[in-house]
């Protein structure tokens, strides 16, 4: 495996020793990679990553250290999109399904 090549990443991560309230945490997490060069979209389950593996893989290993600091148990959930031929994909698979219905798809409900 090339690890320069881009990948698409979804992750979440949080701590199970610290409750129902987990926002303070996801926010520490996505603090790292709100400061790293990685392109990412931030959704209500997760956030997602693209850019070379080694670059994306590392922005992981610091979010995870970003909460070790005080958490003794922390769950990751990481699924990769590993595609050797095409990059910038996160916005460009949404445009492909929208492309296939005809129309845009709803981006959110506000109330």
């Amino acid at each position: 495996m090339e690890h320069d090549t881009h990948i698409i990443l979804e992750f979440s991560m949080s701590p199970m020793d610290k409750g129902i309230r987990l926002g303070p945490y996801v926010a520490r997490a996505l603090d790292v990679v709100d400061s790293s060069e990685v392109d990412y979209e931030l959704h209500a389950m997760g956030t997602i990553l693209e850019g070379p593996w080694s670059q994306v893989m590392d922005v992981i290993s610091q979010c995870h250290q970003a909460l070790e600091k005080d958490c003794r148990r922390i769950s990751t959930t990481i699924k990769v999109d590993y595609n050797t031929e095409k990059e910038n994909q996160i916005r460009e698979k949404v445009r492909s399904v929208e492309s296939e219905l005809g129309r845009p798809l709803q981006k959110g409900r506000s109330s």
